[in-house]
């Protein structure tokens, strides 16, 4: 098992940046593949981004490529989400996920466990 907690969130204006951080404690973190995915009031759950358990492998939201960028570091146990020239609309609780073992993947019910969530709004 393995206990996730993000940190890093919070108000921002549109245009500027943020990084989220994902910790990870528990069973050995380069055994799984990680994710991001957010969830705004009303709105479905949405594929962020994903990366792999050596990362050398990321996967985005197509809306996304180019303003967001996944990284982790295995020594730190740690997973990142780098958030540039933020949009309004990216106002969003962000949660990042956990896969044991299997290659990452864009649909949320595929993780095994879960943070539980970090806020991110953006003003206009």
């Amino acid at each position: 098992q393995v206990q996730l907690v993000e940190s890093g969130g919070g108000v921002v204006q549109a245009g500027g940046s943020l990084r989220l951080s994902c910790a990870a404690s528990g069973r050995t973190f380069s055994s799984y593949a990680m994710g991001w995915f957010r969830q705004a009031p009303g709105k479905e759950r949405e594929f962020v981004a994903a990366i792999s358990r050596n990362g050398l492998s990321t996967h985005y939201a197509d809306s996304l490529k180019g303003r967001f960028t996944i990284s982790r570091d295995n020594a730190k146990n740690t997973v990142y989400l780098q958030m540039n020239s933020l949009k309004p609309e990216d106002t969003a609780g962000y949660y990042c996920a956990a896969r044991f073992i299997l290659s990452y993947s864009s649909t949320w019910s595929e993780y095994d466990y879960w943070g539980q969530g970090t806020q991110v709004t953006v003003s206009s």
